[in-house]
């Protein structure tokens, strides 16, 4: 700024000045700063991927059962899972043809595989989409 360029009848008038212009900046520091944080956000948004995934001790239990999922019934639950999205379940139970997955919708993870062999009490879940 050019402070030599303008008239001013008093040292407070310069002074005042300055702080308007030094609160312009940091605002307009602030904007930026809150929109490229947003930018980033929308971003990772978008890269982080729909595909469901097990976690070590879903695995375990679909292993130890010799349980081997077809891509047909792996289709079923990812669809499962998605509906529960859709009407907000949190923690879901989804029946796939006689298996029954217990599914952490907000992370998009199965938490872990029952078969129908088992006992059929389940805690802990806010929903069911039977498929």
């Amino acid at each position: 700024m050019n402070i030599s360029s303008k008239n001013y009848s008093s040292i407070e008038q310069i002074r005042d000045q300055l702080k308007n212009n030094e609160t312009q900046l940091k605002r307009q520091e602030s904007v930026s700063e809150s929109e490229s944080f947003q930018s980033i956000f929308e971003k990772q948004k978008i890269s982080v991927s729909e595909e469901l995934k097990f976690s070590k001790h879903a695995c375990e239990r679909l292993a130890s059962r010799k349980i081997d999922l077809t891509n047909e019934q792996l289709m079923k639950l990812e669809t499962g899972a998605k509906q529960a999205k859709t009407k907000g379940i949190k923690e879901s139970l989804v029946i796939v043809d006689g298996l029954n997955f217990i599914v952490s919708v907000t992370n998009n993870t199965v938490i872990t595989a029952v078969d129908e062999d088992e006992q059929q009490i389940f805690t802990n879940i806010d929903g069911a989409v039977i498929m």
